[in-house]
C-alpha cells in the first residue's frame, strides 16, 4: 500500500507500456522478496525503491521535456474517419476492422458507418466519435490526423 500511495495516482490509473512494466516488476521484486530465502530484507526493499524511483524519475521527466514524453507516450491514432478505414495506421497499431467494429457496437450503434471517427487513444482505448464539429480543428492532434487521411 505504501508503494502504491508513494507512485501516486499513475500505478492505479490506465497504464502506458512503461508504468505496466514497472508495476509488474515492482511485483516480482516483491514476490522474490516474501519466498525467496535467499533475498534478504535490505535486497528486497533496495530492488523496489530503485523501481519506484526509476517509475517517479521517468514521469517526472515525461512532465517536463517533450523528448521523454515522445519516447514512453503514444500518440493518438485515428483508424477511422468518414467511411475509410485508414489502413496505415491500423497496420502500425495491429488492429482489425473486426476489433473496430466490434468497439463501435458496444458503443450501441449498428455498423461502423454510424460513426465519423475511431481514434485509438494513448492509453489503448477506443474513442467513438458520432459527429464531428463544424469545426473539425477541434479535435486533439488534428494536424497529424489529417496527414493520416491523405
Amino acid at each position: 500500500m505504501i508503494i502504491l500511495r508513494t507512485t501516486g495516482q499513475r500505478t492505479l490509473a490506465k497504464l502506458n507500456a512503461f508504468d505496466f512494466i514497472v508495476t509488474v516488476a515492482i511485483g516480482s521484486a516483491f514476490a522474490s522478496f516474501i519466498l525467496s530465502s535467499n533475498t534478504t530484507v535490505v535486497d528486497g526493499i533496495t530492488a523496489m525503491g530503485a523501481l519506484v524511483g526509476l517509475q517517479l524519475m521517468v514521469s517526472w521527466l515525461t512532465v517536463r521535456s517533450d523528448f521523454v514524453k515522445k519516447i514512453i507516450k503514444n500518440e493518438p491514432r485515428l483508424l477511422y474517419y468518414n467511411g475509410q478505414y485508414i489502413m496505415g495506421n491500423m497496420k502500425k497499431v495491429r488492429m482489425i476492422k473486426e476489433e473496430i467494429e466490434q468497439s463501435v457496437r458496444l458503443q450501441g450503434y449498428l455498423k461502423v458507418e454510424d460513426v465519423n471517427a475511431v481514434i485509438l487513444e494513448t492509453d489503448g482505448r477506443l474513442s467513438i466519435i458520432s459527429t464531428v464539429s463544424e469545426d473539425e480543428n477541434e479535435l486533439p492532434y488534428w494536424e497529424q490526423m489529417q496527414k493520416d487521411i491523405k
